[in-house]
């Protein structure tokens, strides 16, 4: 196993959750791939999506169904600063992953991280593992104490 599915791996092992990383022959870079992969509705995918406080220069983690997009504004207001978009080369630095390989958990250091409820629709849904070819299921209701965050609404709308 690579090693980002390695480090996720352990810490997911390290917070007592007995899961599978299963690894896929296709790319799940994308919700849409992922759930072309997995046979799943793309609302199952759990995407981690990182943002940047533009005040603090703070990573922001945001877990997001798949199939919806997020509210920038609504980020905002919860984070209470400004936001940016984060480019690869800060995703990396604040989650030691790739864009399309972002993890929930497994980051160098803890970040600041919102959960949208939009997940909590399934009891299922599909998180990368570190790798746009590994992934691992967890019900939403287990993702605020596995990753720190709060569950909060961030869905601005259907993605496109």
């Amino acid at each position: 196993m690579a090693k980002g599915p390695e480090r996720v791996r352990r810490a997911l092992v390290e917070r007592g959750i007995d899961v599978a990383i299963r690894r896929v022959d296709e790319s799940t870079r994308t919700a849409a791939e992922a759930a072309e992969a997995l046979g799943v509705y793309v609302g199952q995918i759990a995407k981690s999506l990182v943002f940047r406080g533009e005040a603090s220069g703070d990573a922001l983690l945001v877990i997001a169904s798949g199939d919806r997009r997020v509210s920038e504004s609504l980020l905002a207001d919860l984070a209470g600063e400004p936001i940016g978009r984060a480019d690869a080369a800060f995703v990396r630095e604040h989650t030691g992953f790739a864009i399309g390989g972002v993890a929930p958990l497994g980051h160098p250091e803890p970040l600041r991280c919102w959960i949208d409820e939009d997940l909590t629709r399934f009891d299922t849904v599909w998180a990368a593992a570190g790798s746009p070819f590994a992934v691992f299921p967890v019900a939403p209701s287990a993702l605020p104490a596995m990753t720190g965050g709060e569950l909060a609404r961030l869905a601005g709308g259907e993605s496109a």
